[in-house]
């Protein structure tokens, strides 16, 4: 790369973390929640379900504007900080405000549950009293889904007292998790001469070109997480049984219930794609075996897996990325487009690897000034190209709800239909590059890029899926030492990847530096990517079928992912995500590009 990739600027939302008016802010969200408290202790909790229909639609309006208000406000803050947290550790002062506002947060959780509970007694007369409007009809979906969900809660008191433990419980824990992975680095010998790399540069080298340097990155981060296991399968053994002994007392039949009303899918839906997903490992193994032979191997160990094989020898400098995505957004609208450059004008984006930076991507809304902000570690690769359109995605996804003019109790979107827009930018960009590409061996680059991703989202994530219920059932029963850990997580591999992974060189670890593991709000941080990708390859399909018409029915289905279960949302595009059908056809378009891979 020719020129340092860029870092983030928030300063359109705050000036810093000194600003007086963040301060003020802080303030403004600790005397809404306590208006909002005081709203339900002196007005809401005397209307009950033999009110007046239109009295209890007035005090429902009330509470859901003044919710949004405190979301807007708080969510902004939280993301400011949280923006200082994630790319520099170091950052004391950060931390301490972002441990403070997690208080101020604890407030808002607590009223947040109060709220809850008294929506919950309306349950049976809800669809009569929203069919009188005002917002409370116009924020139907959730608030039937919140009168839904609060028979899976507690006494008031416990519910209470649960958010203010989750401080020195659940997130602690997954502090913890992210400032002992974050910081660690490693001394590791790189184009002749020793540098110190941080995990995320680290675990990059999975993909160098060289396969000793990739051989030696593999060791090394082997022996890091060595060193480290122990406090992180504390941070795995505190929240697994915090989230367990909450599903408990909530009366949740297992630990995937919750997940899966997060979701918004119910089980006969995550049987079908998981059973089309199993399916589809014979032809994956293949793909591996395949990739294997290229290196004289029966079988992949796991430095091979990100390896790169053919001839693309392309290293991106961030302004060729940025051009490279402008132009293929373009094919598909100017809307698009534009919205990416302005994301790259306006520095939306912190792609620079650094000491103190979590690894991996994410994008994150900002609904005060409404925008996003996106992060990634960007390595020159084609593969950080993707990722970065991925992400991209994900904030064009915002775009439209904000524009829509939704509300945050509007946008609340479940991780499944969340990579949506990720999906289909991800594959626009791929696609615009197949179709330049002449040379086989640059074919066979970009389909390894293509099939290292779809074999993470398909097999990889279902091994994380096994492993996580393994976890879950266990911990039941006592805490689980990181060996263990380690043994659950290669026996995932071993279902999954099956032969075509090098029995010898697993990775045990992966559960180490993951943070999908470490949030008790969001167990089963796995089978929605695959949902993700699988709808999204099927709404591409429908994308190339119908061509600009789509557009118009895909912004409207963006707008509105917060506000219908998926499969309503998949109905409008005829899609069925019931029938292990459409999840196979989607895989159908993966496995044609294993066939393709095996012929070069």
């Amino acid at each position: 790369m020719t020129s340092a990739p860029p870092r983030w600027d928030l300063t359109n939302v705050y000036p810093g973390l000194d600003s007086p008016v963040l301060t003020q802010d802080i303030d403004w969200v600790k005397d809404a929640t306590e208006s909002l408290k005081k709203l339900y202790e002196e007005e809401l909790i005397n209307i009950d379900e033999t009110s007046d229909k239109q009295r209890i639609n007035q005090a429902i309006s009330t509470m859901v504007d003044k919710m949004n208000d405190l979301m807007i406000k708080a969510m902004t803050i939280r993301a400011f900080l949280h923006s200082y947290i994630t790319t520099d550790s170091f950052n004391q002062q950060a931390a301490k405000m972002g441990s403070q506002f997690d208080q101020v947060m604890v407030g808002v959780q607590k009223v947040s549950v109060l709220l809850e509970a008294w929506v919950g007694q309306f349950k049976d007369i809800l669809p009569e009293v929203l069919a009188l409007g005002s917002s409370a009809g116009e924020h139907a979906f959730p608030i039937e889904e919140m009168a839904e969900q609060s028979q899976y809660l507690m006494s008031e008191q416990e519910e209470i007292l649960t958010s203010e433990l989750s401080l020195s419980g659940s997130r602690a824990w997954g502090k913890l998790q992210g400032v002992v992975t974050s910081q660690k680095t490693v001394d590791f010998e790189l184009d002749g001469e020793i540098k110190t790399l941080p995990m995320p540069a680290l675990i990059n080298l999975h993909a160098h070109p060289e396969e000793d340097v990739r051989k030696r990155a593999y060791e090394a981060e082997i022996e890091a997480w060595e060193s480290l296991k122990e406090p992180l399968a504390a941070c795995m053994n505190g929240i697994k049984g915090w989230v367990n002994v909450l599903n408990d007392h909530r009366g949740r039949k297992d630990a995937l219930h919750q997940p899966l009303d997060q979701a918004r899918i119910d089980r006969e839906t995550l049987e079908a794609m998981m059973g089309a997903m199993e399916d589809s490992f014979p032809a994956f193994r293949r793909y591996f075996k395949a990739k294997a032979a290229r290196f004289g191997k029966k079988a992949l160990p796991w430095w091979n897996i990100f390896a790169p094989t053919g001839k693309l020898d392309k290293e991106y400098s961030f302004e060729e990325a940025k051009n490279f995505i402008l132009k293929n957004f373009g094919n598909f609208s100017d809307e698009l487009r534009d919205f990416a450059k302005n994301a790259f004008e306006k520095n939306w984006i912190d792609a620079e690897q650094r000491s103190g930076k979590r690894g991996g991507a994410f994008c994150m809304s900002v609904p005060g000034v409404k925008e996003s902000r996106i992060l990634c570690n960007f390595d020159g690769s084609l593969d950080q190209v993707m990722t970065i359109a991925h992400e991209l995605g994900h904030g064009y996804h915002n775009f439209n709800m904000y524009q829509a003019g939704k509300t945050p109790l509007q946008r609340q979107t479940p991780m499944t239909m969340a990579e949506t827009a990720s999906i289909m930018c991800e594959t626009i960009v791929f696609n615009a590059v197949m179709d330049t590409i002449t040379d086989p061996q640059e074919e066979l680059a970009l389909l390894e890029t293509a099939l290292i991703g779809d074999s993470q989202v398909i097999v990889d994530i279902y091994s994380r899926f096994l492993f996580e219920k393994e976890v879950f059932d266990r911990r039941q029963q006592a805490e689980l030492s990181a060996d263990e850990l380690n043994e659950i997580m290669e026996d995932a591999q071993a279902k999954t990847y099956g032969d075509g992974l090098d029995p010898d060189f697993r990775h045990k670890f992966m559960w180490t530096w993951k943070p999908h593991y470490y949030s008790a709000g969001l167990s089963f941080y796995n089978f929605p990517y695959a949902f993700g990708m699988l709808f999204g390859v099927g709404l591409y399909a429908i994308y190339k079928q119908r061509g600009d018409d789509f557009i118009s029915d895909y912004k409207k289905l963006l707008s509105s992912t917060g506000e219908a279960p998926a499969a309503e949302l998949a109905a409008r595009f005829g899609i069925d995500i019931r029938s292990k059908k459409f999840w196979a056809d989607s895989l159908a378009v993966v496995a044609k590009r294993i066939d393709r891979y095996c012929e070069l």
